[in-house]
């Protein structure tokens, strides 16, 4: 029987919700040219993935930090992941926004956050840690103790890691950029030189570019 890690991973390229383009890279919100992009939004679409992802982010906020009282999505990506793995465990949810709304009420945070109320984090995907970190520091600021985080994806970038170590945040994920390398490996999703490709490019994702290939 197949891990949950490497079972996703091959789910998630199956579906789309990871591509994979060493020789068409994409360009990232930060500049960074990359040959992978995730949209794990697209595992909505897909009730099968749907459910297996929901189950397992529950089960692992369960095992990891069973004294939580709330959920906290991040938006925007995991609102919709963060609203069902609540709803699944019978738990107060709330969402943050990246930016306060710009009318009405101005809220940054959205829904009934109680000051005390341990709350776990739930994440689409981890890269730099920057999204994360922000989302952290809009609940302590509301009076909320984020007891961890929990995420879909994780790139493994050290910047992320010694961002959350600092500001001491465990964090579980379900699946990460090393296993999804296997398993794309494995199913013939790409080339020997495609996995020398991405590997080469998570050493150093902001001075990367893509290689030039013989004609």
């Amino acid at each position: 029987m197949k891990k949950i890690d490497r079972f996703l991973a091959e789910k998630l390229l199956q579906i789309s919700a990871i591509k994979l383009q060493p020789d068409n890279p994409f360009v990232w919100a930060s500049g960074w040219n990359s040959p992978i992009y995730n949209d794990n939004r697209r595992i909505l679409s897909y009730p099968d993935v749907r459910n297996i992802v929901k189950v397992e982010l529950a089960r692992t906020i369960i095992e990891n930090f069973p004294e939580v009282q709330a959920i906290a999505g991040v938006a925007t990506g995991a609102i919709a992941m963060g609203a069902i793995v609540a709803d699944t465990m019978g738990l107060p949810y709330v969402y943050v926004r990246d930016t306060p709304k710009d009318h009405g009420l101005e809220n940054l945070i959205e829904g009934n956050l109680k000051p005390g109320q341990k709350v776990v984090v739930v994440e689409d995907l981890v890269s730099t840690g920057g999204s994360s970190l922000k989302t952290i520091v809009a609940l302590r600021n509301a009076g909320a103790e984020v007891i961890g985080m929990t995420a879909l994806f994780n790139y493994e970038f050290p910047m992320a890691t010694k961002r959350l170590r600092d500001n001491d945040i465990t964090m579980v994920a379900l699946c990460n950029y090393t296993t999804m390398l296997e398993a794309a490996r494995d199913i013939d999703y790409i080339s020997p030189s495609d996995l020398e490709t991405l590997r080469e490019w998570r050493k150093d994702p902001a001075n990367w570019t893509a290689p030039q290939r013989p004609f």
